[in-house]
């Protein structure tokens, strides 16, 4: 059961590696623009051994959490205020719909005007990204709740604060879930956008740092480091976190189902 499982994950793997080594070796493209697995590990190897590729990993994992905290924080408490009350529905759902199509890179500009080249300026445009799909996603948890548990509650005799901690928020919990992993995904992505422009240190900023050195293997080096994190993060975290959440608090839709 584990070797199937360990086939499945990394099994797709082998055939883009060795498609990639194979490029290399052909030289379909200079080498100066294209290397092979090799010469990347080598590089990798370099770069730890140097301290320099644990440090900026470490800076950019630094800047993550703070992102994400301060957007879990406003998106959280926000997103449940919007989706429990009509007027506040009403009076930033057009605002939700606009500022979450704007991108995150867009505010890169005007952020670096404000806050000048600083981890404020890179955890703003974290904490963007985040905010907006998680108080989607918490608005969508809300309406997902049947309505008629939530009048079976109140002719109980359950008070607003006994609906919404025993009703409500355990039905949106699921969506929160899927929320927080959606714009943990979004918020990584911006990060390394926000260090490729704005920053002094940090994975985007390697990869930017030697592509300005013309020296392609440290950006190679900087996309495999992004996607193996970003991998180990989801499938050992996130993941389980949206699944067991939704096992837990899905009890709702799960009851409404077997009607």
């Amino acid at each position: 059961m584990g070797e199937n499982r360990v086939v499945r994950t990394f099994g797709p793997f082998v055939p883009v590696i060795l498609l990639w080594w194979i490029i290399a070796e052909l030289e379909v493209f200079p080498s100066a623009f294209f290397v092979g697995p090799g010469t990347v590990f080598e590089k990798f190897d370099e770069l730890i051994a140097k301290g320099i590729l644990p440090a900026y990993l470490g800076d950019s994992l630094e800047r993550l959490f703070y992102g994400v905290l301060f957007g879990m924080l406003i998106g959280v408490p926000a997103g449940f205020i919007v989706a429990m009350s009509a007027w506040a529905r009403k009076l930033t759902w057009p605002l939700l719909m606009f500022f979450q199509a704007i991108a995150d890179i867009a505010w890169l500009p005007i952020v670096i005007v404000w806050f000048g080249f600083s981890l404020t300026a890179v955890t703003f445009v974290i904490v963007y990204t985040i905010v907006f799909p998680l108080m989607i996603s918490i608005v969508s948890g809300v309406e997902q709740v049947p309505r008629d548990v939530v009048r079976a509650a109140r002719s109980l005799g359950a008070g607003r604060l006994q609906v919404f901690t025993e009703v409500i928020l355990p039905g949106a919990l699921p969506a929160v879930a899927t929320g927080i992993r959606t714009g943990l995904g979004y918020g990584w992505r911006a990060l390394i956008a926000a260090e490729i422009i704005v920053g002094t240190s940090g994975v985007g900023f390697l990869m930017f740092d030697s592509r300005r050195a013309q020296e392609v293997t440290g950006v190679f080096v900087g996309m495999i480091v992004l996607g193996v994190l970003w991998f180990a993060l989801d499938a050992l975290v996130l993941a389980p976190f949206e699944r067991r959440t939704i096992e837990r608090w899905g009890m709702i839709r799960t009851a409404e189902a077997g009607r």
